[in-house]
């Protein structure tokens, strides 16, 4: 099957553009003179005004369009009027625990949203899809680091289920339609402007309040958090370096490949907090890992992805932002 011929890179357009990584994304494209057209749904999974305040603050430029990956029509008619020539595609419902509780709202924008997404690329041309994968495919079956060689057919939450099923999707289209594709896994994301129902801004909010903080599996938990921009700088990286035609679809972990105790990271924000937490042991939460861990000498041998900031200088950041943005006791 041969492969779509080049075009001009033309337009980025960027899906979840008000999302967290969608928008630092949108603002370092434009930062490097990028044309961008973003669109996101801003739903209610969390605070919708958050996502307009940090559009404002970090991307204020970028024609962000209110639409629904699910919606067909709408979609279509976006593509022809932008004719992008390459994807990044960052909207999904996000978030483990959630997508046992609520697992329609997972189907409808992972599986039929991102269907809908492949369709348009395959049909309207396009040079080049990024897309956003996520460390939780990797589930029971990895062994730390995760490669991604490793098998991802034993998820431990729908989430899950549906990002490996969107790989699964992508490769699907490149080998039938020779769509070139690139999936990222991303690994544990955290910064200022950073989704409020994460470890990081739940931790840090509930610390500067002086509420306590439930700390599961007991605090035996180590995760591979990665600093917004690295992963910025990855998936810039891996959007230039689009696959070789006879390639046509990668997938590339993107995470510190530094995996840090649950109690160390409590530490360094109760250290930029200036106050202890007050922490409440929990057991295991159900669909969560115990471990992550990222090898990135894939990514580094394709587009030079090299982590460089630690929690200890990425973490207070997100503690003095939440004391700007949400006030103390908020």
């Amino acid at each position: 099957m041969s492969s779509p011929p080049d075009r001009p890179t033309g337009t980025v357009l960027v899906t979840g553009a008000a999302g967290f990584i969608g928008a630092y994304v949108c603002r370092a494209l434009r930062a490097r003179g990028d044309a961008v057209v973003g669109l996101d749904n801003y739903n209610d999974y969390y605070d919708p005004q958050l996502k307009r305040d940090r559009v404002a603050a970090l991307c204020p430029d970028v024609d962000i369009r209110q639409l629904d990956l699910a919606d067909r029509d709408g979609m279509a008619a976006l593509f022809d009027e932008v004719r992008p020539g390459r994807v990044i595609h960052l909207a999904a419902q996000a978030g483990v625990r959630y997508s046992i509780e609520n697992p329609h709202a997972y189907v409808d924008s992972n599986l039929v949203g991102f269907v809908n997404m492949l369709e348009l690329c395959r049909h309207r041309g396009v040079g080049h899809l990024v897309y956003a994968s996520s460390s939780s495919v990797y589930g029971d079956s990895a062994t730390p680091p995760f490669s991604e060689d490793q098998r991802i057919d034993q998820p431990r939450s729908l989430y899950a289920a549906t990002k490996a099923a969107g790989e699964l999707m992508a490769h699907t289209y490149a080998q039938l339609y020779g769509l070139r594709a690139t999936g990222l896994r991303f690994f544990t994301v955290y910064g200022p402007w950073g989704r409020p129902d994460m470890a990081p801004l739940l931790f840090s909010r509930a610390v500067l309040a002086r509420r306590p903080i439930e700390v599961f599996n007991h605090g035996r938990m180590r995760r591979d958090f990665t600093f917004i921009d690295d992963i910025v700088a990855g998936v810039l990286g891996a959007l230039d370096a689009p696959p070789d035609p006879a390639a046509t679809h990668r997938v590339f972990n993107l995470g510190n490949h530094t995996p840090v105790e649950l109690e160390r990271f409590i530490e360094v924000i109760e250290s930029a907090a200036g106050r202890p937490a007050q922490k409440v042991y929990r057991p295991m939460q159900p669909g969560d890992m115990v471990e992550t861990m990222a090898d990135t000498a894939r990514a580094q041998a394709a587009f030079g992805f090299a982590p460089t900031t630690p929690i200890e200088r990425g973490l207070p950041p997100v503690v003095d932002w939440c004391r700007d943005y949400f006030g103390v006791a908020a």
